[in-house]
């Protein structure tokens, strides 16, 4: 699980620079998809992982996370890629080799296109960006 500080820089670095479509970040929806076919995008954070960096200053320590953030962009099914493509392109285009609140992304992933791809009354793709962030503790 990516550390509180990285989930709310994240979600307000996408906030800021785009506005394509609804964003649900953790636990934020019902559960329900649109009955519609709207579009929306959903975060996740399928791993972190931690290791101290410095030693010996207790409390002042620095410790690093590494991890991803995965974006996985739901358009209507049997509209086309074209849509969630560029939404692909922009969305790693705001987080590409960025600093922010302490976080630093790095080259992102190329969206997944496979079988895998329909899902339900959606056509779902996903691609990853890779960060770090230190904490000082």
């Amino acid at each position: 699980m990516a550390q509180k500080e990285v989930i709310n820089a994240i979600e307000a670095r996408l906030a800021s620079g785009w506005a394509g479509a609804d964003v649900y970040g953790i636990n934020g929806t019902d559960g329900d998809t649109p009955e519609d076919g709207t579009a929306f995008v959903v975060l996740q954070y399928p791993y972190s992982t931690a290791r101290q960096l410095t030693f010996g200053a207790p409390g002042f320590n620095v410790w690093r996370e590494e991890g991803a953030v995965r974006f996985v962009i739901h358009v209507e099914r049997g509209s086309g890629a074209a849509q969630g493509l560029n939404w692909a392109a922009e969305i790693a285009a705001i987080f590409r080799g960025k600093e922010f609140d302490g976080v630093q992304t790095f080259a992102p992933t190329s969206p997944v296109v496979d079988d895998a791809n329909e899902d339900g009354n959606y056509y779902a793709l996903s691609f990853a960006v890779p960060y770090q962030f230190d904490i000082v503790g």
